[in-house]
């Protein structure tokens, strides 16, 4: 009796102790994929708002370049320059400081019709006498044309030791935070110019050759907005930007992972936490509460891992299993994102919806095997024919999407026309599937807030109908005077 109680007391601890073994080991497995995929989700977003801020200060090198080419250039030439500087990356608001010594004040005072000003605590006041000063000369933002031309950034001391700095250096530099002349917080980044062909490798040399500042806005917000945008809902984010200036979550973020940003001279720190991280706790209690709940703890153990990662699965899955293209969760996900930055800078785009003329004798004559290859050759065909920016989705069965960002009506209807005619031209390899027809509904969106993605695919819908009942094998493009005056698409001439 006592032999047996002590050999079932040891087997009950032996696998008691398996138990808390094993869920040490997998508890361990998940904290590491767990802080490994957290910091990749880091890097992921710093990337990203980096990636924005280094086209920007790039685009920003070029307009220097240009101004240092031309020596002087007039308001009219300078919009020019700066719209795509704001129409491309995140860039808020640009301009162009000019150094004026004190003798010159007088002539670019007349020359441009503006005194030259610098900050007061009771608003603007004439500059006070000064060897060398640092108006804007010229400046356009988001919003239009910038008003206060003359601004001395040269007095400001929030600003004028980093132009001193980008002088010195002849590399562009970043302001610490600053309230920005356009409005809200935000940092500056300076890029010296200086005189075309006069040498510069001395710090006294480029004091004696700048000629101005090629200078960018950037808003906090908006770079923040950059990083956020591609981690998940539930991360916390978190933006540190020199100290004491903080971005998103607030607070010490406990168990997080950071990557930096760099921008212009500056590092900022992007500090990403997942709230949805693995609990021990629970296998490591159920271990502890005894001997006869060691078989619960490991079945709960294996349980509870194959869920999580069922649940990541599930988080993780955009693809469609068949083609390979983005399935229609993702879709939805990738068109809401191409409208808000089309409406964001204003520009246009469009959404083809794709579906195969007679695909079900495709079926009945070939089975579903040769139905699924055909699904298979129809997606290459759009993989070739269309950008890498696009977004190619297959939605269901035969049914296609296609999302062209930055698009004309015009563009959209060529790349529609084209991807009709590769389908129809094209013949599959093996030689015993028949060719196949798609018809293809065309609809534009653009900076029209009232536009939804919803409506957006509604109205493709529609005009891939209208192809249907037109004879299939054809293109017609969403006009809304066709479905209020119930006109022909013939008619109007698509």
């Amino acid at each position: 009796m006592r032999l047996r109680f002590w050999l079932g007391l040891a087997a009950v601890l032996l696998i008691a102790a398996g138990s808390v073994a094993a869920a040490l080991i997998v508890s361990a497995d998940d904290s590491a994929d767990f802080h490994a995929g957290q910091r990749d989700e880091a890097v992921r977003a710093a990337h990203q708002a980096e990636s924005v801020a280094s086209l920007s200060v790039g685009q920003l090198a070029s307009a220097a370049a240009f101004f240092q080419a031309e020596d002087s250039f007039t308001k009219h030439e300078f919009d020019v320059i700066a719209e795509p500087l704001l129409a491309e990356g995140a860039l808020s608001g640009t301009a162009f400081v000019q150094r004026v010594p004190a003798g010159e004040r007088a002539s670019f005072e007349r020359r441009h019709g503006v005194p030259i000003f610098e900050p007061s605590p009771d608003g603007p006041r004439k500059a006070r006498k000064r060897p060398v000063y640092f108006p804007i000369v010229h400046a356009v933002t988001e919003f239009g044309t910038f008003s206060p031309v003359g601004y001395d950034l040269g007095s400001d001391p929030g600003r004028s030791p980093f132009l001193r700095r980008a002088r010195d250096r002849g590399e562009p530099v970043a302001t610490t935070p600053v309230k920005l002349l356009i409005g809200g917080l935000g940092i500056n980044v300076y890029r010296p110019v200086y005189r075309d062909g006069a040498p510069t490798a001395t710090r006294a040399q480029r004091r004696a050759a700048l000629i101005g500042f090629a200078a960018g806005a950037f808003r906090i917000g908006d770079l923040a907005r950059a990083a956020i945008s591609t981690v998940p809902d539930a991360v916390d984010v978190q933006l540190r930007i020199d100290r004491g200036h903080v971005v998103g979550q607030q607070g010490e973020l406990d168990d997080a992972a950071s990557a930096p940003i760099q921008i212009a001279d500056r590092t900022w720190l992007l500090v990403v936490r997942d709230p949805n991280r693995p609990d021990v706790s629970l296998p490591l209690l159920l271990a502890v509460v005894g001997i006869s709940l060691a078989a619960l703890l490991a079945t709960l153990i294996l349980a509870w891992s194959r869920n999580e990662q069922m649940q990541r699965l599930q988080r993780e899955a955009s693809l469609d299993p068949l083609t390979g293209l983005k399935n229609r969760r993702r879709f939805e996900e990738e068109l809401r994102m191409a409208m808000a930055r089309s409406r964001r800078e204003r520009t246009k785009g469009a959404v083809l919806m794709l579906d195969l003329d007679h695909f079900k004798q495709v079926n009945d004559s070939r089975g579903h095997p040769g139905g699924d290859r055909m699904i298979e050759e129809i997606a290459g065909v759009l993989r070739q024919r269309t950008r890498e920016s696009d977004v190619l989705a297959r939605l269901g069965g035969d049914e296609f999407a296609v999302v062209l960002p930055r698009c004309s009506p015009a563009e959209a209807r060529v790349a529609a026309d084209s991807i009709a005619t590769a389908i129809r031209e094209h013949r599959s390899p093996s030689g015993d599937l028949d060719p196949i027809t798609a018809s293809i509904g065309v609809a534009i969106f653009g900076d029209d807030p009232r536009t939804s993605p919803e409506s957006v695919v509604s109205e493709a819908d529609t005009a891939m109908y209208a192809a249907k009942d037109g004879g299939r094998d054809g293109v017609r493009v969403f006009d809304p005077l066709a479905v209020r005056d119930d006109a022909s698409w013939d008619d109007l001439g698509f």
